[in-house]
C-alpha cells in the first residue's frame, strides 16, 4: 500500500485554512498514486483547542470540515484527527478521535485512550477516553490506529494502569499508524524515537508516525514524523520545523534515514525562530519592537526576531539613562548595523527626572532604593508600549529564564511585552546561543557577549551583586525547576547551602511576577506558564527532606 504522511502547520480554529490545506494534500497525494494519506492529531481544528471545545459552534465547524474533507476522499482514503461527539450516556461529551475516511464517507472513528494531564497537557478536561478498540480494514489490510499518548506508556515510564495497544488485536495488523501532537522541547526528539522504537519492537509492527509542525502561542511543534521498522530502527525521518508530505510503499520503504545532527542549542534556536514567526503570522501582525539595552538578552532576542520576521520588520529602541554606559549604546548600534535592522534612540533621563520630581514630596526623607531603579525600567516600559500602541507593532519581551525564575525583572517595566521570546532559555544558554549565531561571522558584537551582565540601573551595577554566578545559579534552578528536587537534595549534590536556599526562596517569592508575564515560548521540558503550575500564595518551601 502507498501511504502518504502529511506533516503540516495548522492554525487553531481556522477551519477554512486547515481544511484547504488538508484537501490540497489529499489531491496532491492522490495524483502521485497514494492510496492512503495520514494527517496529525486534531488536524481539523488545530492543537491544543482548549476551551474552544466548550462551544457548540466550534464542534459543529469541526463536523462540517470533516464532511468537506470526506468529499475529496474518493480514490484515496484519509486518516484525519478531529474532536468527535461521545455516544456514551456518562462522561465527557467529546472524544479526541481519528477519522478513517474512504469512498467519500466516514468509515470509522477511533478514539484516544490515554488522555495526558501532565506538563502542558489537559486533555482529560475535555475528552472521554476510548472504551473500545478496533482496527481499520482497508484494501484487505488491517491497520492499527493510535493517537499520540496511546503509545507513551512504556517500560520504565508507566504513567497509566493500562496500554490501549494491549487491548487491540494487533496480531492481525500489518502496521500501526500513530497521529500525534507532540510539542517541542530540546529532549523530546530522542524521547519520541525511544517510545516509538519500544512499541515497534514490542508489537513487532512497523509504525507510521505523523506530528504537527508550527507554533501555537507558547507551544512549538517540530514535526519529526517518521517511519519505524518492526525491529525499532528508524527507516525514514522527516525534516524538523518544516512542512513535508512524503509517500511510502509499505512493501518497499526506501532507506532514507538521516538523524538530526543539530545540537541542543541549535534546536532551541530553530524552535524560537519558528515560535516568533508563527505567533506573528497567526496573530495577523508583521512588525515588532524591542528595547535594546546593549546587553546579551536583548541582543539575542533581536537576532531571533530578525531571522523570524525579516530584518526590516523589527525596530530596536535604545533607551539610555544617566547610568547607561557609552559602550552599551555603541554595542547596540553595532548590532543593528550588523543585522541591517532599523533603530531609534529615545533618552529617558528627562522622563525619569519628572517622575522623581512628582514623587519627591511623598518620598521626602526616604533613602533611594530599588524604587528609583524600577522607575527607570518602568519609564522604558511606558515608552515601548506607547510605540507599540502608536505603530501597531508587538513588543517583544527580552527576559531570560534565570531572571524569570528569581524575579530579576521589573513588573510593568522590562517585563512588558506581548511575547516572551527567551523566557525558557537560561542565562548560560543565552551565551551559548549567541556564540552559535556568531559561528560563521560576528553578528552579535563580541563585547556584548564578554562584558559582565548588568541592568545598568545604578552606578557600576552588576548582576553578580545580587545573584550567584549564572553557572551556579542555573545549575541550581535546573535541579529545582526541571527536576523538582528539594533544597536538601540539591545541597546533597554539593551545592552551597546558603546559595541553594537563597535561590529557591527567590523562585518561590517571585511567583506573582510570573503570573503576570507575557506568554513564554516553550523549548525546555519544564517551561514557566502552562507547564509549571504553582499556587500563587503557597507557603511550602521545598527545602525540607
Amino acid at each position: 500500500m502507498k501511504i502518504a504522511l502529511a506533516q503540516l502547520n495548522y492554525h487553531i480554529g481556522d477551519f477554512q485554512s486547515n481544511t484547504h490545506l488538508i484537501i490540497k494534500e489529499i489531491n496532491s497525494a492522490k495524483a502521485k498514486g497514494a492510496e492512503l494519506i495520514v494527517f496529525a492529531e486534531l488536524a481539523i481544528c488545530g492543537y491544543p483547542p482548549k476551551d474552544f471545545l466548550e462551544f457548540e459552534s466550534f464542534i459543529l465547524d469541526c463536523e462540517k470540515a470533516i464532511l468537506e474533507v470526506s468529499k475529496h476522499c474518493v480514490g484515496i482514503a484519509a486518516i484525519v484527527g478531529s474532536p468527535s461527539r461521545s455516544k456514551l450516556e456518562r462522561g465527557k461529551r467529546l472524544h479526541n478521535s481519528a477519522f478513517f475516511i474512504a469512498d467519500g464517507q466516514i468509515q470509522s472513528i477511533h478514539h484516544k485512550t490515554l488522555l495526558p494531564t501532565y506538563d502542558v497537557f489537559d486533555e482529560n478536561r475535555y475528552f472521554e477516553a476510548a472504551k473500545e478498540h478496533h482496527l481499520i480494514d482497508y484494501k484487505n489490510t488491517k491497520i492499527a490506529i493510535t493517537i499520540c499518548e496511546d503509545l507513551w506508556n512504556i517500560d520504565g515510564d508507566m504513567k497509566y494502569s493500562t496500554a490501549p495497544t494491549d487491548l487491540m488485536e494487533l496480531e492481525n495488523a500489518e502496521f500501526m499508524i500513530n497521529i500525534a501532537a507532540s510539542p517541542f522541547s530540546y529532549q523530546q526528539q530522542e524521547e519520541r524515537k525511544k517510545v516509538l522504537a519500544w512499541n515497534a519492537k514490542k508489537h513487532k509492527l512497523p509504525i507510521f508516525y505523523v506530528n504537527h509542525i508550527g507554533a501555537q502561542t507558547e507551544l512549538i511543534f517540530d514535526g519529526g514524523s517518521c517511519v519505524i521498522k518492526a525491529n525499532g530502527e528508524t527507516n525514514y525521518e522527516f525534516a524538523y520545523f518544516k512542512s513535508e508530505t512524503t509517500i511510502f510503499d509499505t512493501d518497499n520503504i526506501s532507506e532514507k534515514y538521516t538523524s538530526s545532527k543539530d545540537s541542543k542549542i541549535e534546536k532551541m534556536y530553530n524552535a524560537l525562530v519558528l515560535g516568533v514567526k508563527d505567533y506573528f503570522v497567526k496573530s495577523n501582525f508583521s512588525k515588532a519592537i524591542i528595547g535594546l539595552s546593549g546587553g546579551i538578552d536583548s541582543a539575542l532576542t533581536l537576532a531571533i526576531a530578525t531571522e523570524a520576521l525579516g530584518n526590516k520588520n523589527v525596530m530596536s529602541v535604545l533607551l539610555p539613562s544617566k547610568y547607561s554606559s557609552e559602550h552599551s549604546i555603541n554595542d547596540s548600534i553595532d548590532l543593528c548595523k550588523n543585522l541591517n535592522s532599523p533603530y531609534t534612540i529615545v533618552p529617558i533621563e528627562d522622563a525619569v527626572t519628572a517622575f522623581n520630581n512628582s514623587l519627591s514630596t511623598i518620598f521626602n526623607g526616604l533613602e533611594e532604593d530599588v524604587t528609583e531603579e524600577n522607575i527607570q525600567a518602568r519609564t522604558r516600559g511606558v515608552v515601548l508600549m506607547a510605540m507599540s500602541n502608536k505603530f501597531g507593532n508587538i513588543l517583544l519581551n527580552t527576559s531570560n529564564k534565570s531572571e524569570m525564575a528569581v524575579g530579576y525583572g521589573t513588573l510593568y517595566g522590562d517585563m512588558c511585552g506581548g511575547l516572551s521570546v527567551i523566557g525558557d532559555v537560561y542565562k548560560t544558554e543565552v551565551f551559548e546561543m549567541c556564540r552559535f549565531i556568531n559561528r560563521n561571522k560576528e553578528i552579535i558584537p563580541k563585547n556584548i557577549i564578554t562584558k559582565p551582565p548588568s541592568a545598568e540601573l545604578r552606578p557600576d551595577q552588576k548582576d553578580s551583586d545580587s545573584l550567584p554566578d549564572y553557572d551556579v545559579l542555573d545549575a541550581i534552578l535546573f535541579q529545582y525547576i526541571e527536576c523538582s528536587k528539594s533544597g536538601n537534595e540539591i545541597i546533597a549534590q554539593g551545592f552551597d547551602e546558603v546559595t541553594v536556599n537563597k535561590s529557591i526562596d527567590l523562585v518561590n517569592r517571585n511567583e506573582y511576577k510570573r503570573y503576570q508575564a507575557a506568554p513564554i515560548l516553550r523549548v525546555s521540558p519544564r517551561a514557566f506558564g502552562m507547564g509549571r503550575l504553582m499556587p500563587l500564595v503557597g507557603k511550602y518551601t521545598f527545602n525540607n527532606h
